[in-house]
């Protein structure tokens, strides 16, 4: 299998579990965004929390080159970590949330 196809069914994969996991509170759907032409995915909270409105990434995530771009982690986990345990090593993946200078001494791809 390529490699980056087989990145792409991690990320699907790990996305989709994530999505299973119930909103603590409110009425909170998660939304699976799976742009497979562009390799951009997202997993989106949307709904309502008493009077206020949620629309809020929770993971979001694009393949560029040959890199994989966690672009967004607000989960309790570490999804880079949980990326490395499912077969993405460390070299290919980038923590795009983390300034350009800091991502050197990240232990991550640079880009």
């Amino acid at each position: 299998m390529d490699r980056l196809e087989a990145y792409r069914r991690i990320v699907q994969k790990l996305l989709q579990e994530y999505s299973q996991i119930p909103y603590a509170h409110g009425k909170i759907d998660q939304e699976l965004v799976f742009d497979k032409e562009r390799d951009h995915y997202e997993l989106l909270s949307i709904g309502w929390e008493g009077a206020r409105r949620i629309h809020h990434s929770v993971i979001h995530i694009d393949i560029r080159g040959d890199k994989v771009w966690l672009q967004q982690d607000n989960t309790d986990a570490a999804i880079a970590e949980e990326l490395v345990e499912r077969g993405i090593p460390k070299t290919d993946i980038v923590l795009g949330f983390q300034p350009e200078h800091r991502r050197p001494y990240t232990g991550y791809a640079v880009a």
